[in-house]
Parts: structure tokens; sequence; C-alpha cells
């Protein structure tokens, strides 16, 4: 019996991709650069599995951190991935991930106003039954709330934006517009938005009362397409594994191979529950996968290097907590699913290498060096259940 646990820092890339020019992101490198603009970086955790190692595989510099005290006693594979999908967002990293490339872009939006087409908004505007929508332009999320969360109070007119990834973002106040309203309204704009190839329609609530007041809440949901083919997770769930997603993993696999979802917002709540649900599996067959979406979210896309690298050392000092919970057969994965660089221009997602490290009481340490695809996390779980094979990809189990 043996559990694979998947730890995922959302944006956490260590530079270095091969194809970063061609997106725009030459230089870009979210691990160095967070390392750089914070002297006192300790992750003693990750570096003696090996996170230095895989930074510097992929860019060729390794990142400065300072000397801190390791808890870790397992041995680890470590190594880094490029992306061969054809996008730098969320969808296409964790469906590469779990084996299934996307080597076609999804439809984007334009950044500009009017982001979204006059007959898309006319749509799902009259089959939800308002005149009218506020914000209709790419945006920072917690920027646009303050700039018209108080016009939307006014007239009730949902906030609609879009960013770099392959959405329309759709934010109202929770209590005033109502939260089950907000959904039905995303119901239909992710019905509508189907013939332009957009990955994700996602629910943004948000409380206060004025501008400077208004924040979001945990009741965040994302209505993204199905994979178009089984993943690891799907054969998994069909051999009788257990699958269990903890944060996002559920609404970007749109449930497809999941058997549990569990809810959990914030970088201690999404530590808790991989803990408690670890336990719970016990000496199950199964996967644990968590999305830590606040180094994405919280930190990377609103350029905050501190808040960054403080996370950073939270989750590293979280670590042996899971160590302590490990089976024999056990396995433990981290990595990332695109960067987010914080001292790069703009707002939006990098294009980088992310780090992948195993660890384990069995695991053999070695350098797995320059991973031609993130699918290889796949072909490693497949081979470690018995699974078959996964196109592409090459197990370093």
């Amino acid at each position: 019996m043996a559990r694979a646990i998947i730890l995922m820092m959302d944006s956490f890339g260590v530079g270095g991709a091969k194809d970063a020019k061609a997106f725009d992101d030459e230089g870009a490198n979210t691990f160095l650069h967070i390392a750089e603009n914070y002297p006192n970086l300790k992750l003693p955790n990750l570096q003696k599995l090996g996170l230095c190692e895989s930074g510097k595989m992929a860019s060729g510099i390794a990142a400065p951190l300072a000397k801190g005290e390791t808890k870790i006693k397992s041995p680890s594979k470590f190594g880094c991935m490029e992306e061969v999908s054809a996008d730098k967002d969320t969808i296409s990293g964790h469906w590469e991930m779990a084996g299934l490339p996307v080597l076609q872009k999804f439809g984007h939006f334009k950044p500009d106003y009017p982001s979204f087409p006059e007959e898309l908004i006319d749509k799902i505007c009259t089959k939800f039954g308002i005149d009218g929508i506020l914000g209709n332009k790419a945006a920072s999320g917690t920027v646009i709330i303050q700039e018209l969360g108080e016009e939307h109070l006014k007239t009730g007119k949902p906030i609609f934006y879009t960013s770099a990834d392959s959405n329309i973002q759709i934010a109202a106040h929770e209590e005033k517009f109502g939260l089950d309203r907000l959904y039905q309204l995303c119901e239909i704009a992710y019905e509508e938005v189907k013939p332009y190839n957009i990955g994700r329609v996602i629910a943004r609530p948000f409380v206060g009362e004025k501008a400077g007041e208004f924040v979001r809440t945990p009741n965040r949901h994302d209505y993204a397409v199905p994979p178009f083919a089984p993943t690891v997770l799907d054969m998994a769930k069909d051999k009788g594994l257990k699958v269990t997603a903890i944060g996002k993993i559920n609404d970007i696999y749109s449930g497809s191979g999941i058997t549990k979802a569990v809810k959990a917002s914030g970088l201690e709540a999404l530590w808790d529950k991989t803990l408690e649900e670890t336990k719970l599996l016990g000496g199950d067959n199964g996967i644990v996968f968590t999305n830590f979406v606040d180094f994405d979210m919280t930190w990377g896309h609103r350029r905050d290097v501190k808040g960054y690298a403080e996370g950073l050392m939270y989750f590293d000092k979280r670590l042996p907590e899971i160590e302590k919970l490990l089976n024999d057969d056990d396995i433990v994965f981290i990595t990332a699913d695109h960067g987010c660089d914080p001292t790069y221009k703009g707002t939006d997602h990098t294009r980088e290498c992310v780090p992948v490290i195993m660890f384990g009481k069995k695991v053999k340490a070695e350098n797995i060096g320059r991973r031609k695809t993130y699918a290889d996390i796949a072909a490693t779980i497949a081979e470690k259940f018995g699974l078959g094979e996964i196109d592409g990809a090459e197990s370093f189990l």
C-alpha cells in the first residue's frame, strides 16, 4: 500500500525556460529573484531536498539562501522540468503534470476595453436578466473591486474582467449580490464562452462596504473546461485508488479523476487539510493533491516579494510534518505549474522551468536532471501504482 502526495507550489518557477523569449519572459526567474531581493531567505528543508540544484540546473545560477537548520531526513530525487504546453496558464501546467500536455492554445480575450465581444455579453446579460456589466477589461482582481465595488453596490451590475490567462472572471458582493446568484451567473457565462475556447470562468465573491475595504472571500469557484482526454488521475480512480483534491485542484480538472474534493483557503489551512487528508487515507493506495494558490494569487500576481518569501519559509517549516506521516512506500512530490516572478514586468505568469522534487523513506537520492515535460510526474505516478503508460513521458521512479 502506498500514497503519492503532490504539493503544488502554484507559480514557483525556477527560470531557464528555453522558450521564455517567445513569451516575452526572457530572464524571468521567480525563485532566484525572490532570494536576491530577500537576503535572509531561509529554506533549509527545501535546500536539503535539492531545490537550489534544481534552480541552477534550470537557469545556470544558484539562488543565494541564508543558512537554516533542516529537519527533513528523507532522501530525495531532484531536477527541473520544462513545459511543452502552448500556454503558461494554470490549467495547462496542471493538465500536463497529470500526463495531458495542452499543445493548442486556449482562446484569450483582449486586454484593453472592451475585452469581451458585445454579442457575448448581451447573451449572458439576457439569460441572467441584467441590463449590463462593469469593468470589461483586463485587471488585477484586488484592484478592480476597489475601483468598481461601490458602483457595483449602487447598480447591482457584476464586475467582469480578464487576465493573461484564458478566462472571464466575475466579481460580485457575496452578501448583497448573493453567492448563489454569482455562481448562477458564472454557469451561464461558462456555457456562452464555449465557442471562444476559453479555459475558465471564475467566480470572485467579495465583501465590504466601500472602496479600500473590499476584500475577496474564500468562496471562489472555477468553472473549468474538462480535460480533453483521461489523465493519470482518471487512471488512478478507474483502478480504485482514492484521489483527494485539496484547494483549486478539483476545479482545475473539472472534477475529472477526483474521488474527494476538499475546500481550503490560505497557506495554513491548505497545509492543515493536506496533513488531515493524508492521515485519513491511512494505509490505502491513493493520491493527495494540493494546490498552494497563495504563492500565485496573493504574492506573485501582486508582485509582493516579501510576502512570497515569507510564504516560502512557512511552507518549508511545515515540510517535516508531512514527512512524519509517511509510510515506507509513500512518495511526496514538490513542484509548480508555471512561474510568476514578482520582480518581473507586468503582473502575469512567467514562462519558466519548474522544480521537481520527490522524497520518501525508500527514495534513492538522485539528480534526475532536466526533464522534457511536466508529464514525467504522471509517468512516475503511473509506474508507482501500475496504471499503464503515459505517452511522451518518462518515469523517474
